[in-house]
């Protein structure tokens, strides 16, 4: 079955932030998990370039649009190895080939009669690329986003009729409950729709920097229009003289942040459905990451507002493993929530080191020590066989309902479980009594069997973490899913024991 997935692409007027990489881990989670299942998984992100806040920021650096885009998306793009996705391709609207498709699909939209010349007047957030409504402007004409003030623009434009699919969305929302996950956001965009649609502009006349508008090159495609069909373009020439457009479209899964929700929820069906293309599955909308203004109050994470948690310099610290685990364990996906140092340095020292990390060690080194680096060949444990007999259908479960918290959260358990297991059964104690050889036998290899099972459930979220720990633990068959049964782990596999830990103390 093909699995394709994508991240918004992102946008090049200044460099990446931890909100990037929240989006980026989140897709590759999923991709990574339908990798481990055999699936044909495609993973989709890149850089969306043009547009009026591109131009802006050149202007201000006395460069060219094009020069600042490179500069940009050559930092999201070392972006990507950094955070260990595994992206398939990165994207750039400012390729020519992406500009030419979307000129053919634009084109589409304009031949099926949906598309008119007119006089547009409306508030303008520069920042934000988007024309406000009166329901969405903050106090005073303000974007509430950036908490900037909003530009009266007139001119003449191309619009697009998105008015006259008022009720083809009515009834995507009425038949697919889950095409947008959580629940509030779907909630969210059907209420914008219920509101009643207004045609919304579809090119500017006044910005040279953007694709022409194939039928009138007095205009460029309105920025939006351009990037969301990235997610289309980038399949037909992502790889050379194949077309993936027939095998993987429509994507499974969209993943992106709640403030581009309206495009995503609202614009892109539209706009597919003007084309007379399907609609991808599913969006997957994340909340924001917050932190503290100096007021303790907690606001969004934004590069414009200069709250930013460096991802870089978390990774440098404490590893890129840890981010990963961070990004889902503190927040729950699809929810907003706060983050900082402190609470980072408390889930690395608490989880990371002191449950996943001590587990490992601990169960290495008794092997080692006790049976001379080899797991014993017997049964495992049946009690703690229970503890995991539906646990990789659960995961499986969750993933598929894009649950990426609640799925770490049910390994996680057994990774607690695992280590109430060595509290339970004392192999120090065990190791001193002949008598009880064969008790710390079981005890040995349901420990590995254990480790084992929750280090390749755990591989999408920690892939260089868990890759070391495998190779530690003598394990050859990989990171398959189906490797994740209890009781199932290979005969008198050799061990080695961890130096450093997997997670070092940070000075």
């Amino acid at each position: 079955m093909a699995f394709y997935v994508t991240t918004p692409i992102y946008y090049v007027n200044a460099a990446p932030h931890l909100g990037h990489a929240y989006t980026t881990i989140g897709a590759d989670v999923l991709a990574r998990h339908m990798r481990q299942r055999g699936e044909q998984v495609f993973f989709l992100t890149g850089t969306d370039e043009h547009g009026e806040p591109v131009a802006q920021a050149a202007e201000k650096l006395g460069i060219s649009p094009k020069e600042l885009a490179d500069r940009n998306a050559q930092r999201f793009q070392e972006l990507m190895p950094r955070v260990n996705a595994s992206n398939d391709f990165f994207v750039r609207t400012s390729d020519e080939r992406h500009k030419r498709r979307v000129q053919e699909l634009m084109q589409r939209v304009y031949d099926n009669g949906h598309v008119y010349k007119g006089q547009y007047e409306g508030w303008y957030c520069p920042r934000c690329a988007d024309f406000k409504t009166d329901q969405e402007m903050g106090p005073e004409h303000t974007c509430p986003i950036h908490l900037i003030g909003l530009e009266l623009e007139r001119e003449e434009n191309w619009f697009f009729r998105l008015s006259s699919f008022q009720e083809p969305l009515e009834r995507l929302y009425e038949t697919q409950e889950d095409f947008v996950l959580p629940r509030q956001r779907f909630n969210e965009a059907r209420s914008f729709i219920s509101g009643g649609l207004q045609d919304v502009s579809l090119s500017r006349a006044n910005l040279r920097w953007g694709v022409e508008v194939p039928w009138d090159s007095g205009h460029v495609f309105y920025v939006w229009f351009d990037a969301l069909l990235n997610y289309l373009t980038a399949l037909s020439f992502a790889r050379d003289g194949e077309d993936l457009t027939d095998v993987m479209w429509p994507a499974t899964v969209q993943v992106m942040g709640k403030d581009i929700l309206k495009f995503h929820a609202v614009f892109w069906p539209a706009l597919l459905l003007a084309a007379g293309l399907d609609l991808p599955k599913r969006l997957l909308v994340h909340g924001y990451l917050m932190m503290k203004d100096a007021s303790g109050k907690d606001i969004k994470m934004s590069k414009s507002l200069g709250n930013v948690l460096d991802p870089f310099e978390v990774m440098d610290k404490f590893g890129t493993d840890a981010l990963r685990y961070y990004c889902f364990r503190e927040v729950s996906f699809g929810q907003d929530g706060s983050v900082s140092t402190v609470t980072f340095g408390h889930r690395y020292e608490s989880e990371l080191a002191n449950e996943y990390g001590n587990l490992a060690s601990r169960t290495l080194a008794m092997i080692s020590r006790y049976r001379d680096g080899v797991v014993p060949s017997t049964d495992a444990d049946p009690v703690l066989a229970g503890d995991f007999e539906t646990l990789t259908q659960e995961v499986s479960e969750l993933l598929d309902a894009t649950e990426i918290t609640q799925a770490l959260e049910v390994i996680w358990q057994r990774v607690r479980r695992l280590n109430r297991y060595v509290e339970e059964r004392a192999p120090w104690k065990l190791a001193k009594d002949p008598e009880a050889a064969e008790a710390l036998d079981v005890t040995l290899r349901s420990l590995a069997d254990g480790l084992r099972v929750v280090t390749i459930l755990l591989h999408p979220y920690m892939p260089e973490t868990t890759t070391r720990l495998m190779d530690a633990m003598g394990e050859e068959e990989g990171f398959s899913l189906s490797g994740a049964r209890f009781g199932t782990a290979r005969a008198e596999a050799t061990v080695t024991t961890l130096d450093p830990p997997l997670f070092p103390k940070v000075p």
